[in-house]
């Protein structure tokens, strides 16, 4: 049986488990999906010899950005933005080689571009964390100019929630939540932006799945604003994470075989 996993902390309430165990089940396919909930990712490597089955995994919260040093290859794209989300394990022998992807870029851009409308033309990116740099990466490559906004103002990032202004949420009417304020089970969480100044212009993107409904895409659906939660990027991330993990290298635009960079 092939092994499947999720390497994260903490993994509760975690969508890939679930996803992955309904797939396998409904495929008929022989393989496991395991959490791996780690406290402190140098217990990684021991963890992946403990498993000598597994294949693959996914990376999460708090570990997308923290898990590059661990690599031995990384995708060109997810090199790029420094984010990593799925690793492919390949073994030669007693040597464990680690090739890392990020396919939150296919999951963003492919749940995203159907919703997209003439007057879209600028983004509002909240937080500044891993999930956020892919979500930046494929506005940018969409020639989507984003302002990165954060709860105060730091590096690479100009604006603070309190700070912007009335014209600048006209200005750009696409707003990506990138954090996880709101989820499951601290629900009343969100980022405090003006929220008064949402119209029918606007598409909330939040990418938060659970509750299905956030309170940030609630205050944009009661001022007539597009909404869209994270469920169907997570799905789309999973499957192009599985053909990695079954077919090869993916290339991020066409979905085919892709080429990788050496770390080390």
């Amino acid at each position: 049986m092939q092994k499947y996993g999720l390497v994260g902390y903490p993994l509760s309430h975690s969508f890939s488990k679930r996803f992955f165990s309904d797939f396998f089940e409904k495929n008929k396919t022989d393989a496991a999906y395991l959490n791996f909930e780690l406290i402190d990712l140098s217990l990684l490597l021991s963890t992946i010899e403990e498993h000598p089955d597994l294949v693959g995994f996914n990376v999460t919260i708090p570990y997308k950005e923290a898990i590059l040093p661990y690599l031995d290859h990384i995708d060109p794209q997810a090199a790029e933005i420094q984010a990593v989300n799925t690793v492919k394990i390949n073994r030669y022998g007693d040597k464990i080689d680690l090739t890392g992807y990020n396919t939150d870029l296919i999951g963003f851009r492919d749940s995203i571009l159907p919703l997209l409308k003439q007057h879209h033309k600028k983004a509002l990116v909240l937080g500044t964390g891993g999930a956020s740099k892919a979500v930046v990466q494929v506005l940018t490559n969409l020639s989507i100019p984003v302002q990165r906004v954060s709860r105060e103002k730091k590096e690479g990032v100009s604006i603070g929630y309190n700070q912007l202004s009335s014209d600048q949420m006209a200005e750009y009417p696409i707003i990506v939540n990138t954090t996880p304020l709101g989820t499951y089970p601290k629900t009343d969480g969100f980022p405090e932006i003006p929220y008064e100044c949402l119209s029918d212009k606007h598409l909330l993107y939040d990418l938060v799945y659970n509750p299905p409904v956030t309170k940030f895409l609630q205050q944009g659906a009661d001022r007539g604003a597009s909404i869209k939660n994270g469920l169907e990027m997570l799905e789309l991330q999973a499957m192009a994470a599985w053909r990695i993990w079954n077919v090869g290298l993916l290339d991020q635009e066409t979905g085919g075989p892709g080429d990788y960079r050496t770390r080390r």
